[in-house]
C-alpha cells in the first residue's frame, strides 16, 4: 500500500468522505483484507453489533417488461392463454400466507411499462379497469395494506413525478436499482442494449424525483455485467450525490450477477467472490458508516461471513413463503441458519420493516399519513421491527431471559467497544451521551453483557437486599387543565368512554385513607393528581396538613414540580417560599414524576403546556437545597429515542452530583392502551421487553456512583418483568400501593396492591433478601413491619363526582 492510500484510509476512518480520486486510489492500491477491515470498522461505528433483514412476501405482479436486459429471466414475453397480471384475489392470497408466516413486508416486483410494448398487457389492464401497470400496482398495494396490514414496498421501474407521488400514498418505500451509471453498457453488445429504461440518466432522474417527493428509496449496483471497477466507483458516487441532496437513499444493494440459462449472458463469467467483497468494501468507504449496505445472502451462500467482514449491515428481504422470483435458482436461507451465520461473525440478526429505522422514526417526513400509525406501532425506539408481543401493563409475560439475553442461546461475541463502556460505567467515570446510546442499542450477547455488568455493580453497591415500601397511593382528583398526550388518567377528550367520570377526593376521605394506610402498616402516603383548575397552592397545603393530622407518623410524599410551580403561582409567591410552607405543613419528599423525558424536543410533542426541562430541574434543585429530597423518574417508550433517554439520564446525574437530593431512579414504561397519543397513532406500544430491562441496567451504569437505588415498577412491568429488572441492576420494588389509578386508567392489568407477603415471596424466589424501607431508604420500624403483614382488607374508597367537568 502506498503512503497516499494509507492516508486516504486513515481519513476515511475519521469520517472524511472519499472523493473520486481518493476512491480510485484506495480501490487500486489497498490490499483487499485491509480495505475490508476499514469498511467493517466504519460499519460498526454506524450500526454497532447488528445486521438486519426484512421478513417479506414476494408478489410478482407481472413478468411482462418492455426492456430486454440480457441477463434477466424474470421478464417473460406474453404466452398464448397465459395470465398477464396476478389478479386481486391471487395477490391477497399470497399476502395472507405472508401474514401467517409472520411477514411484515409485501414486496411488489414487476416489469417496466409492459403496456408500451405488448397488446396483451393493454388488454389485460383494460379488463382490470386500469390504463397503466403502475395504476394497477397502486390499487393492489393499497388493497394489501388495507386487507392484511402488510407494509408495501414497490419496485415499479422508471417513473414520472406523478407516478412517484401516487405510489407514495400506497407504499412505505420504493425501489429502483441504478445497476450502473455507465452509458457504455447501453451500447450495442452491452447488457442493457435495447432497454430504454436502463439508461443511467433516466434512472438517476427517477431517483432524484423520489428524493424531491420524500420517498425512502432502495437502489443499488449490479456487478459482473461488463462494467469496470472505475465504473462501479462512479455508480456509487452518483448514489452518494443523490443522497447528499435529499437524504432519501435508505439502502444500497450490492448484487452480483448470476448467469442464467436461456439468456444472452448464459455463458458469461460470474464475478468471483473477491470482486463482490471489493465492491461491498468500497461501497462502505464511499457511502460512509451510517449507510445501509445490503448483499443478498442467497446469491453468495459460500461467502456470507466474508460479506459481513467486508462491511454490510443488512441481508435484505428474506421470505419464508415465496421464492426469489428474480433469482429463482438461488433459494433464501432459513432464518435460523442466517441468524447462526450472523452470530458466528459476532453480530446479532435483527428484523426491520420495509422502511429502514432512520425513516420509520421520522414518519411525519417520510410516510403518507395512512401509514404513520401502522409503522409507529410496529417499531421499537431504534426504528427496528417490534417482534416482542409484550407491552407494559399487559398480562403478556416478559419473554427475555436475562441469563441468555434472548429467547434462545447466544453465541455472538462482545465487541471491545462495549467492554470499554461497561468498564467505564462500573468505575463511575460518567458515561457520555454516545456511550449510553450505544448501550441502549445492544442485543443478544451484548445485551446480556450489559445486564450482567449492571447486576454486578448493583451487588457491589447495595448488596443482595431488595427493598420495598408499604405505602398508599391517593390520587386526589382526575380533573386536569393540562392536556398531556400520554395521559389516560386526567379528564379530557374521550375521557368518559375510556376512563370513567371526573372526581375529586375531599379532605375527609384523604384523612380516612391515610389513617387506614397507617393502620395497615404503611410508612408513606404518595399523593398526586390532576391540576384541577380551581386548586391553588392553598389546596396542596391543606392536603398535607390533613394527612399529617390523620396519621402524624406517616411520611407525606406528594406533588410533582408541576404542582409546585402551579401552587406557587396561584399564591403569587416564589417556589422556594412555597416549598418552605409545604414543609411546614408536613410535606416530606417530592415524587420525581412530571419528568417524562427531560428533553424539550420530546416535551413539545407529549406535554407542550407542562413545565419545561429546565423548570423541572430548577424545582428539584431548589427543593434539594432546602433539604427536601425527591425521587427521579423517566416515562419512556412513546415517541422518543435512545438519545433522548441518554440526555435524560445525564441531566439527572448532573443534578445529583450537584445536590445529592435524589433518593432513587424509577423507570416508568409507557402504558399505551388508552393513551390519547397512542389512540391517535402517534406513539409506540411502550418499550419492548429488551428496552424495559435495559433502562434499568443502563441507568445503573450511567448514574453510578451518584444514584444508587434503581426501582422496578411492578405495576407496569408485572411480577415477571420486575423480577427480570431485579436481575439487571435494580434493587428496589417500589411500594405496595394499596390503590393505583394512573396506570390502570391507561389500561394496565397488574392490580392495585401487592401486599408484603407477595412482595417478599417474589424477592425470595430470586434468592435475594427482602427488606421494608422508608421513603428515605432507612429501615422501616419493626412495629410498622409486623403491622403490615396480615392486614385487613381495604374498605371501599369514596369519590366525590366533579359534575361540573362531566361531558
Amino acid at each position: 500500500m502506498t503512503p497516499h492510500s494509507r492516508h486516504l484510509l486513515d481519513r476515511s476512518r475519521l469520517g472524511t468522505a472519499l472523493d473520486r480520486d481518493g476512491a480510485l486510489a484506495a480501490g487500486a492500491s489497498v490490499p483487499l483484507p485491509e480495505l475490508m477491515g476499514v469498511a467493517a470498522g466504519l460499519r460498526d461505528e454506524g450500526h454497532g453489533g447488528i445486521v438486519s433483514y426484512s421478513r417479506k412476501v414476494f408478489i410478482p405482479l407481472t413478468h411482462l417488461c418492455r426492456d430486454v436486459c440480457h441477463y434477466c429471466t424474470f421478464a417473460e414475453p406474453p404466452r398464448k392463454g397465459a395470465v398477464v397480471y396476478m389478479s386481486r384475489d391471487e395477490v391477497l392470497a399470497v399476502a395472507r400466507k405472508g401474514v401467517e408466516a409472520g411477514c411484515k413486508e409485501a414486496l411488489f416486483t414487476l416489469g417496466d411499462k409492459p403496456e408500451l410494448r405488448y397488446g396483451a398487457a393493454r388488454r389485460a389492464l383494460d379488463e382490470l379497469g386500469h390504463a397503466t401497470t403502475l395504476s394497477y400496482l397502486a390499487e393492489v398495494a393499497k388493497l394489501v395494506f388495507d386487507e392484511t396490514g402488510l407494509l408495501p414496498h414497490v419496485n415499479p421501474g422508471v417513473m414520472s413525478h406523478d407516478d412517484i407521488v401516487a405510489l407514495r400514498e400506497v407504499s412505505v418505500s420504493q425501489g429502483l436499482m441504478l445497476e450502473s451509471a455507465s452509458e457504455r453498457l447501453c451500447e450495442k453488445g452491452g447488457p442493457h442494449h435495447g432497454s430504454p429504461d436502463k439508461k443511467p440518466a433516466v434512472r438517476l432522474e427517477t431517483l432524484r424525483m423520489a428524493g424531491e417527493a420524500s420517498v425512502p428509496m432502495t437502489t443499488g449496483i449490479l456487478i459482473g455485467i461488463g462494467e469496470t471497477r472505475e465504473e462501479r466507483i462512479d455508480t456509487l458516487l452518483a448514489i452518494r450525490d443523490l443522497h447528499d441532496s435529499f437524504d432519501h437513499i435508505q439502502e444500497v444493494i450490492v448484487q452480483n450477477f448470476r448467469a442464467k440459462p436461456d439468456t444472452r449472458m448464459a455463458d458469461a463469467p460470474e464475478p468471483v467472490a473477491e470482486e463482490l467483497l471489493w465492491t461491498v468494501a468500497m461501497a462502505r468507504l464511499i457511502l460512509g458508516p451510517h449507510a445501509n449496505i445490503q448483499a443478498p445472502p442467497n446469491l453468495s451462500p459460500g461467502v456470507t461471513s466474508r460479506l459481513i467482514a467486508a462491511g454490510i449491515n443488512d441481508w435484505g428481504g428474506v421470505s419464508p413463503v415465496t421464492p426469489d422470483f428474480v433469482n429463482p435458482e438461488a433459494p433464501w436461507p432459513h432464518l435460523d441458519r442466517l441468524a447462526g451465520w450472523t452470530r458466528a461473525c459476532g453480530k446479532e440478526l435483527v428484523e426491520r420493516l420495509a422502511i429502514y429505522p432512520a425513516y420509520a422514526v421520522n414518519a411525519d417526513r417520510w410516510l403518507a399519513p395512512k401509514f404513520r400509525p401502522a409503522v409507529t406501532r410496529s417499531i421499537d425506539a431504534a426504528g427496528l421491527a417490534r417482534t416482542d408481543p409484550w407491552s407494559p401493563g399487559t398480562t403478556e409475560p416478559l419473554r427475555i431471559d436475562i441469563r441468555c439475553g434472548s429467547t434462545g442461546p447466544v453465541t455472538a461475541r462482545i465487541t471491545s467497544g462495549i467492554d470499554r463502556i461497561l468498564a467505564r460505567g462500573k468505575r463511575g467515570d460518567g458515561l457520555t451521551e454516545d456511550e449510553i446510546v450505544r448501550l441502549f442499542g445492544t442485543r443478544g450477547a451484548e445485551f446480556e453483557a450489559v445486564c450482567r455488568s449492571a447486576d454486578s455493580l448493583r451487588r457491589e453497591t447495595v448488596g443482595d437486599t431488595v427493598t420495598y415500601a408499604v405505602n398508599r397511593n391517593i390520587n386526589y382528583t382526575n380533573v386536569c387543565s393540562f392536556r398531556c398526550q400520554f395521559c389516560a388518567f386526567s379528564k379530557g377528550k374521550l375521557s368518559e368512554s375510556l376512563r370513567g367520570r371526573p372526581y375529586v377526593v375531599d379532605l375527609d376521605e384523604i384523612a380516612r385513607r391515610t389513617a387506614e394506610a397507617w393502620d395497615r402498616g404503611a410508612t408513606e402516603v404518595c399523593m398526586q393528581g390532576g391540576i384541577h383548575p380551581s386548586y391553588t397552592g392553598r389546596t396542596y397545603l391543606d392536603i398535607c396538613k390533613t394527612a399529617k393530622d390523620a396519621a402524624p407518623g406517616i411520611h407525606v410524599h406528594a406533588f410533582t414540580p408541576l404542582e409546585i410551580v402551579q401552587g406557587a403561582s396561584t399564591l403569587e409567591t416564589r417556589v422556594p417560599e412555597y416549598l418552605e410552607r409545604l414543609i411546614e405543613a408536613g410535606l416530606g419528599t417530592l415524587p420525581g414524576t412530571a419528568a417524562e423525558i427531560l428533553d424539550d424536543e420530546v416535551r413539545d410533542v407529549i406535554c407542550p403546556d407542562k413545565v419545561t426541562t429546565g423548570e423541572w430541574l430548577d424545582v428539584m434543585r431548589t427543593a434539594h437545597r432546602l433539604g427536601l429530597r425527591s425521587t427521579s423518574t423517566i416515562m419512556f417508550g412513546h415517541v422518543e429515542g435512545y438519545r433522548h433517554w441518554a440526555r435524560h439520564l445525564i441531566r439527572l446525574r448532573s443534578l445529583q452530583a450537584e445536590s445529592g437530593g435524589f433518593t432513587e431512579f424509577v423507570p416508568l414504561p409507557f402504558v399505551h392502551m388508552e393513551a390519547p397519543i397512542y389512540l391517535k397513532g402517534r406513539a409506540r406500544r411502550g418499550p419492548t421487553s429488551r428496552e424495559a430491562i435495559l433502562m434499568h441496567a443502563v441507568a445503573r451504569l450511567a448514574l453510578n456512583p451518584h444514584i444508587v437505588n434503581i426501582q422496578a415498577s411492578w405495576v407496569k412491568l408485572g411480577p415477571r418483568g420486575a423480577k427480570a429488572c431485579l436481575e439487571a441492576g435494580a434493587n428496589d420494588l417500589g411500594g405496595t400501593l394499596m390503590n393505583e389509578s394512573i396506570s390502570r386508567a391507561a389500561g394496565a392489568s397488574h392490580g392495585q396492591e401487592m401486599p408484603p407477603e407477595r412482595m417478599e415471596a417474589l424477592i425470595r424466589d430470586l434468592g435475594r433478601t427482602p427488606a421494608q424501607r422508608t421513603t428515605l431508604y432507612t429501615a422501616a420500624a419493626e412495629e410498622r413491619v409486623s403491622t403490615s403483614f396480615g392486614a385487613l382488607p381495604l374498605t371501599e374508597s369514596r369519590f366525590t363526582p366533579a359534575k361540573a367537568f362531566e361531558r
